[in-house]
């Protein structure tokens, strides 16, 4: 069992929790992923790790309630025990594996969007810990879903705030910020890091698309079985069809069909707003007769 050690309200409906986990935390490396389960007949849940600490031997997930099992999730508290949680699953970012001297000559933006941001933190933290200041955009709705600001000021060079209705830093998209860096402020830079909602990054991807700007974005959302073998992460880059849990989770953005992407996570939305409504109605006392509830 897999013991909660830490639990975090970062904003509204938004979690952090320290999982003692210290196999998954001793082979952790930036931009891969575990799946959990909340019991031995949980379904299967993926989430990016957003920080780790092998001496003390615990990971950190990031968590939103979004349908029934993450909100199972997040009603859990510090003691309680997780029944699976499995990883690290995919590949790890690919700056990792790259000559500490040429990364060290490179100047590196991310685009962290909304719970995005956790993810962000650990390939931004490991930069630093290699004497690489990395900047970061942080993008939210408001003020008041901003999260990991304080702990991402620590390791980054410098940190931009976007909110889409003024309420903190900069008045306006990721995106726009981005071009304000470059053309009034600047900025150069020679590769982009996106993760966030899907069509933040879409977006991204089209905009530095203009500057000729390497980017990378990671399709963490789309992941179900998180070993290839259910198939349900298909996507296509590049004209070819990879699958995001083994062959990612992070891709050259501008070779992702993100309308196909979109597509795919937009089908297990409805499945997820389906179970939430099931078990809501197993609350109320409501039996199904004719087998909907299965």
């Amino acid at each position: 069992m897999y013991k909660i050690i830490k639990k975090e309200l970062l904003a509204p409906n938004i979690y952090r929790m320290d999982i003692a986990a210290s196999r998954v935390a001793c082979s952790a490396k930036p931009g891969q992923f575990i799946i959990l389960r909340l019991d031995e007949k949980g379904e299967r849940i993926p989430l990016t790790i957003a920080d780790y600490d092998a001496a003390e031997g615990w990971v950190t997930i990031v968590t939103q309630t979004v349908g029934y099992s993450t909100t199972k999730l997040c009603a859990m508290n510090p003691g309680d025990e997780l029944a699976d949680f499995a990883g690290p699953l995919g590949r790890p970012s690919d700056f990792v594996h790259e000559d500490i001297e040429t990364l060290r000559s490179r100047k590196i933006l991310f685009i962290a969007g909304g719970v995005g941001t956790a993810p962000v933190y650990p390939q931004v933290k490991w930069l630093s810990q290699h004497g690489i200041k990395a900047d970061v955009i942080i993008g939210a709705k408001n003020k008041d879903t901003l999260i990991f600001v304080d702990m991402m000021k620590q390791v980054a060079g410098n940190v931009y705030i976007a909110t889409d209705d003024g309420s903190a830093g900069f008045h306006g998209m990721v995106t726009d910020l981005m071009r304000d860096l470059i053309d009034k402020q600047g900025k150069r830079y020679d590769e982009v890091i996106a993760i966030g909602p899907m069509i933040m990054m879409k977006f991204v991807a089209k905009t530095t698309k203009q500057y000729g700007l390497k980017t990378i974005v990671s399709l963490n959302t789309l992941m179900v079985d998180g070993t290839g073998m259910c198939g349900a992460c298909r996507v296509t880059v590049g004209g070819k069809t990879r699958f995001t849990c083994v062959d990612g989770p992070e891709f050259d953005g501008h070779e992702v069909d993100f309308d196909e992407a979109m597509r795919r996570q937009g089908m297990y939305k409805t499945i997820e707003s389906r179970k939430a409504k099931i078990e809501q109605e197993r609350a109320e006392g409501h039996v199904c007769k004719v087998g909907l509830d299965r």
